[in-house]
């Protein structure tokens, strides 16, 4: 059986419609991250529906696995929607983006049936905390991963966003990424352990099947504690980081980085 169920923000063209497409068949569920125009970029609405479908899904025992990937072919997600940083008057503003997105990406974390990214293409921003959210990752030789805020906009993570990654990355990858704004390759995320394998384009659907056959012939109680254990070991006792938060998105920094990037223009650090 075939179930298809999908979540838009209707931007009023066919091509630039954002939208989490869900879609079961048999004991997978597949989901698509589609903004094609804005090579997958996240909006808020697109964010609101990942998460729905992850609590939709955690409730429903007939699925034994989740595989998530980007459409068009050329990007997993590139990250969030810039214009939204725009309206942003303050700090808080900042830490309330912030814990919106822990609380849109918590339930994908911890969703208790194993979990596959396929990536072609770019996994960078929010499309790297979505990839580092899932149990695998397969992706195409030439795909890249990073968060390059520090050369883009000028913002931040959350200390539950960086735990994860450095948990899943190491801390020294997670410093090239933010620190030296470095988009890392396929290759090396491969040796390092991040990859699960990398395939050829027209290889991935076939492959990423292939691994969730094989996930939902192993015990469910068992992959669902097990993952869970390994969550909530990352998540213990983060400290509270919120005075940073406030600070990096209150700059005028970050308010030069957000309209320098709408522009097209590279932005000038001040370091206020």
């Amino acid at each position: 059986m075939v179930q298809q169920v999908s979540g838009q923000d209707d931007q009023g063209e066919k091509s630039n419609i954002a939208q989490v497409v869900l879609e079961i068949r048999g004991n997978v569920a597949h989901i698509t991250f589609d903004h094609v125009a804005a090579r997958n970029a996240m909006t808020v609405g697109m964010y609101q529906r990942l998460q729905s479908i992850c609590l939709e899904l955690a409730q429903n025992s007939s699925v034994r696995v989740a595989i998530f990937r980007g459409a068009g072919g050329r990007s997993f997600v590139s990250g969030s929607d810039i214009a939204q940083f725009a309206l942003f008057q303050d700090g808080q503003d900042g830490v309330r983006y912030e814990q919106g997105i822990d609380d849109y990406l918590s339930p994908l974390a911890t969703l208790p049936i194993p979990t596959i990214a396929v990536i072609d293409g770019m996994a960078v921003g929010g499309g790297l905390a979505i990839a580092s959210c899932c149990d695998f990752r397969i992706s195409t030789p030439d795909a890249k991963f990073g968060v390059p805020i520090a050369k883009t906009l000028g913002n931040c993570l959350s200390a539950s966003n960086i735990a994860w990654l450095v948990a899943h990355l190491n801390i020294n990858i997670v410093k090239r990424m933010l620190l030296l704004a470095e988009m890392i390759s396929a290759s090396e995320l491969l040796k390092q352990g991040y990859l699960l394998a990398c395939y050829e384009q027209e290889q991935l659907a076939k492959e990423a099947d292939n691994l969730a056959e094989r996930l939902s012939k192993l015990a469910p109680i068992t992959q669902k504690s097990s993952k869970l254990v390994l969550a909530r070991l990352i998540k213990n006792q983060l400290p509270d980081c919120h005075d940073l938060i406030s600070e990096t998105y209150g700059s005028k920094d970050f308010k030069n980085g957000v309209a320098s990037f709408l522009q097209g223009q590279p932005p000038l650090w001040i370091g206020s």
